[in-house]
This record gives structure tokens, sequence and C-alpha cells, in this order.
């Protein structure tokens, strides 16, 4: 079993190491802990549509294969679409990184147990379906080299990180167009919704 991690600490490693990273993440603390580390228009921030980040993140990969993207989803919402791990192996994008935020638990809807308090190990289930560069991170500076290690290879990566449990420290504006519109812009693909 790997360390509990400070998850605003992990997610300040990961943005410092960003440029011009496109950066998917999932509902809840996963994107409340993105936005606090560093916002960037680089930043997709999820609202209401759990166990979407990941294909997301794929379809940004696939539309943009020059640039190198992070999906960065929480356990409860992985749960909700585990058969993406599949998918993302089969189509194996060259500029795909995957982070696994897992605290055990639903904390946004009240704390209850997901299946990774148990049994269920992603990485075992990335490396099953084919995603060989899967690896839990053992401490912050483990996570950092393993994310930095998946920017610079070909193919998809998938990183897990045990994190603490707790409220988020702040959290993105929840305007969906205005989050679109900027990103959009921000991958170079139009200059708002619509132009």
């Amino acid at each position: 079993m790997t360390a509990t991690l400070s998850r605003i600490e992990l997610m300040r490693g990961l943005v410092g190491m960003l440029r011009d990273e496109a950066v998917v993440a999932g509902i809840g603390n996963t994107n409340f802990d993105l936005y606090a580390a560093g916002h960037r228009s680089q930043n997709f921030y999820m609202l209401g549509s759990m166990g979407l980040a990941f294909p997301i993140a794929l379809g940004v990969a696939l539309a943009q294969p020059r640039r190198r993207v992070i999906g960065i989803e929480g356990d409860g919402s992985l749960l909700m679409n585990l058969g993406c791990l599949a998918t993302i192996a089969m189509v194996a994008p060259a500029n795909l990184t995957l982070v696994v935020m897992d605290n055990g638990v639903y904390e946004i809807t009240g704390g209850q147990p997901t299946a990774s308090a148990q049994r269920c190990d992603f990485v075992e289930v990335a490396r099953a379906t084919g995603i060989a560069h899967s690896a839990w991170a053992q401490d912050t500076s483990d996570f950092v080299r393993l994310v930095q290690a998946a920017l610079e290879r070909t193919g998809p990566s998938l990183i897990g990180a045990r994190i603490e449990r707790g409220p988020a420290i702040a959290q993105p504006p929840r305007d969906p167009a205005q989050i679109r519109d900027r990103f959009m812009q921000a991958m170079g693909s139009r200059k708002g919704f619509g132009a």
C-alpha cells in the first residue's frame, strides 16, 4: 500500500510542470484542486459529468496530436466509466497521461466508500487493459517524476495517487459556456463557440 498524499501538493507539483499541455479535470475535488493549484486557460473543469474526464481527455488527445494532454479523475468517477481504460489502451494515443486521485470514498456525496477502498486497484486494472506504463506514486516527488516521465514518453500512461480526504480550498467559476469557450480558445480550435 502506498502512502496517503496531499491532494493540493500533488496538484501544485503537476501545475508547476505544465507549459502548453491541456488538462481535463473530473468533477468535484479533482477540478477544485486543479483550479486552486493554478488556473490556466488550458484547464478544462468538468461540471456534473461523472466518469467522463478520461474520455474527454482522449478526444482532446486525438484532436490535438501535437499537444500533450492530461486527464485527472477521482476514484469514484473512474469507477463510473472503468471501460474507458480499455478504449484508451486500444486507441493508444501517443500524447495522453491519466492521473487517478484515489481517496477511497465518494467525497462530494458524503464519504461513502468506493470499491478502491477494498479491493479495486486502478493501476492493476489499467495494466490489465493494456496501459503498460501504469504505477502508483509513492510520495510527492515520485508523483512528479512519474508525470514527467509520462510527458516524455510515447503512448498512454496512468499514474495513481492515494490521497487524503477533505474539502477543497477553492472552486472554479461554474459557468459551463465560459469554461468551454476559454478552453477552446486555448486549444486554438476556434475563437469561441459559434465562431
